[in-house]
């Protein structure tokens, strides 16, 4: 599943060795805490969140195969 995350936030970034990915794992739930560089910070989160939003969407419907709950934080560096 962090893998899907990387490949959605290298994606969008222009400094792809910026770019970490922290996982913290429960029983059934994740959280990613993702930071980017500050210049990249709008692309990912987009206009009005819609990008973040779409992002946490792929997320969650990647986790509910798996029978898990999962959140994306995204984290100015």
């Amino acid at each position: 599943m962090k893998s899907v995350l990387e490949l959605i936030i290298s994606s969008l970034v222009d400094n792809k060795d910026e770019i970490s990915i922290e996982e913290k794992m429960n029983d059934k739930y994740i959280e990613y805490t993702v930071k980017v560089s500050s210049n990249d910070m709008g692309k990912i989160i987009g206009k009005q969140g819609r990008v973040a939003r779409a992002i946490r969407t792929v997320m969650k419907s990647v986790a509910g195969k798996e029978g898990k709950r999962v959140n994306v934080e995204f984290v100015e560096e």
